[in-house]
């Protein structure tokens, strides 16, 4: 276990909210509405909070947005240098993403490489007619040049730091720590 003295709670479950509200208002007002548009969140953490987004959506819309999830691992670009290989997870995508406007959703954003095997795996599930991409915390430190399109929040750190969004055992999301 890590010693307390050096976690620092970034956002509790109140700003977790606020920020998702914020998110969800950005997609909506940058899409103009919910028309065509999709969530597809990352496994594990992305996929708890694009099903959060979509929520908030639904009440402030009226109307549910579709979502999914996706599992990245065989797309990772060190994935035959793992070891132990880490299980596949499941993706679930029920629907095309053919001519959908296709908003990925990510826990933290740090180096890029998740961001991009999400992506090359989302083809093989349709031409999206775009790619939006949000997360609720993106610390920095790109290898890629990936930008998000909505931030929960910035959160500076070294490379020797650690950020970690909490759940629940409902998935709920209940903070945000940065271990030092």
């Amino acid at each position: 276990m890590t010693d307390p003295s050096v976690r620092t709670v970034i956002l509790d479950s109140s700003g977790i909210r606020r920020a998702l509200t914020r998110i969800s208002h950005e997609i909506l007002e940058k899409n103009k509405g919910l028309s065509d548009v999709v969530l597809i969140g990352i496994q594990s953490g992305g996929a708890h909070l694009a099903r959060e987004i979509s929520r908030c959506m639904e009440i402030i819309e009226g109307e549910r947005v579709q979502t999914g999830s996706v599992d990245i691992t065989l797309y990772r670009d060190d994935f035959k240098s793992q070891t132990p290989h880490k299980s596949v997870g499941k993706t679930d995508i029920a629907f095309s993403l053919e001519g959908k406007r296709v908003v990925l959703v990510d826990d933290v954003l740090y180096t890029g490489r998740t961001i991009r095997a999400a992506m090359d795996a989302l083809m093989d599930y349709g031409r999206p007619t775009c790619i939006q991409l949000a997360v609720l915390i993106d610390r920095g430190h790109r290898e890629l040049p990936i930008r998000p399109d909505y931030v929960g929040r910035n959160v500076p750190t070294s490379q020797k730091e650690n950020v970690e969004v909490l759940f629940d055992d409902k998935l709920q999301p209940l903070e945000v720590i940065l271990e030092k």
